[in-house]
């Protein structure tokens, strides 16, 4: 049996070191009109009748699979859709990044295709990168790390925070475009480790893309369809499926649970890990399993989302919210059992 502790990544462990981080931090929060408590995709603070949101995020260790094949041209991409669909998920619309590379030694040449990936990340999700930090770390960073922070805007009336959730919303899921910037750790120990194979060998599920084709697959930005939802719908809760898989959902509101029973079928790079030893509940904790975004609305609203959404990626309803105090995600596996989360 494989796990994502074993692979490098302790997700419990993440978690007491944040609450570490924050619990000295949260006093700092008085000193501006802040609105979304910790814990949110993204935080906003008041500015008149709008809210300015930020948030920040890295690309991880995707770029030792780009270093592997020696290609940097889409781990930018990558980058920009960590940031932006975050900020959507409150209903902020993203203006502006700015970028942070560290480096062991500067190479002109990573650059420009690094560079070339944040610009097409940026034509997509419409926003600017304004700015940004290059720094020569050769004792603390091996090859490069990249990062990146944004600010989006919302109109006070438009934020979404989760809190109109109610018991029968609709959950609809947007398609991944496959493994997108999380749980690479894990990723890489089956593929590399366990399955012994090359980022040049082809993926055993899809004989038509290589491994390291298909673990490099740019993350999916979603602002485009998720800002058009917004316009036309009143809109209940947004989440970006990232970093601890489903269990993001609940990140969304107290009190209610998640029962999803109709998800896609997941890409095969999925199908391949599972089939590696690693455990069912583990899969779905640390992947996005084919959907990397979800909205909810009420039940007289997702048939017209779901027409916006579909102009732009592949979605459908995937489950429905429940009143429910074991804040629990119950969830149908694509091998046909069902887990809680």
């Amino acid at each position: 049996m494989v796990t994502y502790s074993e692979s490098g990544v302790d997700i419990s462990l993440e978690e007491v070191t944040v609450r570490a981080l924050t619990q000295k931090l949260k006093g700092t929060l008085e000193y501006q009109d802040v609105i979304t408590e910790t814990g949110h995709f993204a935080a906003l603070i008041r500015l008149g009748n709008q809210a300015l949101a930020m948030s920040t995020d890295g690309v991880g260790s995707k770029i030792l699979v780009a270093e592997m094949m020696e290609k940097y041209d889409t781990v930018g991409i990558d980058c920009v859709a960590m940031v932006v669909n975050d900020l959507i998920c409150v209903g902020a619309r993203p203006l502006a990044l700015v970028d942070y590379l560290a480096v062991e030694k500067p190479d002109p040449e990573t650059a420009s295709q690094i560079a070339s990936g944040l610009a097409e990340g940026c034509r997509q999700a419409n926003t600017a990168m304004i700015g940004g930090e290059t720094a020569s770390l050769p004792e603390i960073v091996r090859n490069f790390d990249l990062a990146a922070t944004g600010i989006g805007v919302v109109d006070l009336d438009g934020i979404v925070s989760g809190e109109n959730i109610q018991d029968g919303d609709v959950i609809i899921g947007i398609e991944s475009s496959g493994i997108h910037s999380n749980g690479l750790s894990l990723a890489r120990r089956v593929f590399f480790q366990e399955a012994g194979l090359n980022v040049d060998d082809y993926l055993p599920t899809d004989k038509k893309v290589t491994v390291g084709e298909t673990l490099l697959e740019p993350t999916r930005i979603y602002v485009q369809a998720v800002l058009e939802v917004l316009d036309s719908v009143e809109v209940h809760g947004l989440a970006h499926i990232t970093g601890g898989g489903f269990t993001n959902l609940k990140r969304l509101k107290k009190g209610i649970s998640y029962h999803i029973d109709s998800l896609p079928s997941p890409q095969p790079i999925f199908e391949f890990i599972s089939s590696q030893g690693v455990e069912i509940e583990e899969m779905y904790r640390v992947f996005n399993m084919g959907v990397g975004f979800a909205v909810i609305v009420s039940s007289k609203n997702y048939d017209e989302a779901l027409k916006i959404i579909k102009k732009y990626y592949p979605c459908q309803v995937i489950g429905k919210v429940v009143e429910d105090r074991k804040e629990k995600v119950k969830l149908k596996t694509f091998q046909g059992n069902w887990i809680e989360l």
